[in-house]
């Protein structure tokens, strides 16, 4: 599995190209912005993008899927419960400061449990709702991104509208502290970290 991640924008958001590097079909994970920048790295290995796929829909995620999409049009993924976002994207308060292109309505909506192939790489959708109404964490081999729901020694904030810390402390108890210890967690911004670590060190956990 090829893995990069790119930081991009001005709140330093992880976004991730991942590619089978058998049949070269790559997606990208949270494009938050700079989509040159991320077509660069699909190109730059002569992968073929084949979907967008998006933990969550706040501003920070999403700022380069229109852009991204005008490079490749690929089907664009996101959990229909943060739809709400998109539709009041020009009423965010950052949308002043971004200015970023509305991205298109999801192609499809992600459900919890289903699995999505990418070449031989299969990601299994979790649904982990706290951070968002519609936040999602996407689980292949051994691998975890966990947007905005769990970081390295910390969890996602829920002041936000939408937000709910009881059931993000939930999602990640009964969706992501059930995997294995030798769990990578891609977080959506800082480090990356294991599910074991977290574990065992995270404070909003113990």
């Amino acid at each position: 599995m090829f893995l990069e991640t790119l930081v991009v924008g001005p709140l330093q958001e992880n976004c991730f190209v991942v590619a089978c590097e058998e049949t070269k079909n790559a997606v990208v994970i949270d494009p938050g912005e700079e989509a040159e920048r991320i077509y660069h790295v699909i190109t730059s290995h002569g992968f073929t993008l084949q979907y967008i796929m998006n933990t969550h829909g706040h501003i920070d995620h999403i700022g380069g899927v229109a852009d991204l999409l005008r490079e490749a049009e690929v089907p664009f993924f996101l959990h229909q419960d943060d739809v709400y976002l998109l539709e009041g994207l020009e009423r965010d308060p950052l949308q002043t400061y971004f200015q970023i292109t509305p991205p298109p309505s999801p192609t499809r909506f992600l459900d919890d449990g289903e699995r999505i192939t990418v070449g031989s790489l299969e990601f299994q959708v979790l649904h982990t709702p706290g951070h968002t109404p519609g936040s999602v964490c996407f689980l292949v081999d051994q691998t975890v991104f966990s947007g905005d729901t769990l970081f390295a020694d910390s969890i996602g904030r829920t002041d936000l509208p939408g937000g709910n810390h009881a059931q993000l402390l939930a999602s990640v108890r009964t969706k992501l502290l059930t995997l294995d210890d030798a769990v990578r967690v891609h977080p959506g911004h800082g480090p990356a970290t294991t599910i074991g670590h977290e574990r065992q060190s995270n404070p909003f956990l113990l």
